[in-house]
């Protein structure tokens, strides 16, 4: 019956990108709605890590920027094809991942917060200082569109499916692992990491596994990112960037797949709608989250369903 329930829900997912796709033909709203795919993207990367892990990351923005300016460099510095530069950028952001979790996976709780964050901050401060390699502050210009084979990505539309397309690929890819043992494994660090390691779960490798993971998935929306705007500049990859993405997944609702979809795509479209508060992001956002954090604390996604819920039963009676 679940299997049954979550081919319903994909059927539904594809149906409602297809139509969207091939009925929209404003530029303005496909971008948009291609932004709400990449945000989904960095809100299912930090979910597996903060919300199934419950691994706390306040850096997560720099894998972001490691997959932008990675193939940026390589496509536009050295010629390289951006179907080739992909493994490149996602396998740096993993590498990255991988020597920076050894060490800031011992930590836990403000501790581990406050390490992500110094890493972000390093690493928001080389795309910036590093000006021969990354253009500095002024941006990284002249990125091609992206290519693969015949097929040439450069209309609205067509970057559209592409971006759902793996959005689609990366939901079934972390449905899957959080319905296999090293899900529960993950739940289990979560719920308490002491009690997982008593009962035999090998935590400090799972959570550098995760990290990794997540980094390449964040990696992976970076190098969509460049390659659909063609300029990328360190401001996109800061602070606020991370705390956003933490936003998205709190406000969703963290251990909530589906959760990732629905915070990704309010925190997208809030700016839109609340121009006249623009130099407020941070209160704004910190509103937001407080507000979800005291009457939603499990998040939109299932503080619906409890509120649906409570209101059948006490009409039920």
């Amino acid at each position: 019956m679940y299997g049954r329930a979550q081919k319903i829900i994909y059927a539904v997912f594809v149906i409602a990108v297809i139509i969207l796709g091939w009925s929209l033909d404003n530029e303005y709203y496909l971008q948009l709605l291609i932004f709400i795919g990449l945000n989904t993207l960095l809100a299912l990367s930090l979910n597996m890590l903060m919300g199934y892990a419950g691994q706390i990351s306040l850096g997560h923005a720099a894998f972001y920027g490691i997959g932008a300016y990675v193939t940026a460099i390589l496509t536009t510095t050295y010629n390289v094809e951006p179907i080739l530069a992909l493994p490149a950028a996602v396998g740096a952001a993993m590498i990255v991942a991988w020597i920076v979790g050894i060490p800031t996976l011992r930590l836990s709780g403000y501790y581990l917060g406050m390490g992500t964050l110094g890493f972000g901050m390093i690493i928001h401060i080389l795309f910036r200082e590093w000006s021969s390699v990354t253009g500095g502050a002024s941006g990284f210009v002249g990125i091609p569109p992206l290519e693969i084979g015949p097929l040439i990505f450069d209309s609205r539309r067509s970057y559209f499916f592409l971006v759902w397309g793996v959005v689609l690929l990366s939901i079934i890819m972390c449905r899957r692992i959080i319905d296999s043992r090293v899900g529960r494994a993950l739940r289990s660090i979560h719920d308490g990491e002491k009690a997982a390691a008593a009962i035999g779960v090998d935590t400090k490798k799972l959570k550098v596994q995760v990290f990794v993971l997540s980094a390449a998935m964040a990696a992976m929306a970076g190098f969509l990112y460049a390659h659909l705007i063609y300029f990328i500049s360190p401001g996109t990859f800061n602070f606020v960037a991370s705390i956003r993405i933490v936003t998205m997944v709190v406000i969703g609702g963290m251990a909530s797949i589906w959760g990732a979809l629905f915070g990704a795509s309010l925190l997208t479209l809030l700016p839109e709608w609340l121009h006249a508060f623009s130099e407020f992001e941070m209160v704004v956002y910190g509103l937001i989250l407080m507000s979800v954090m005291i009457f939603l604390p499990r998040g939109l996604t299932r503080g619906v369903i409890d509120i649906y819920y409570r209101y059948r039963k006490s009409h039920d009676k």
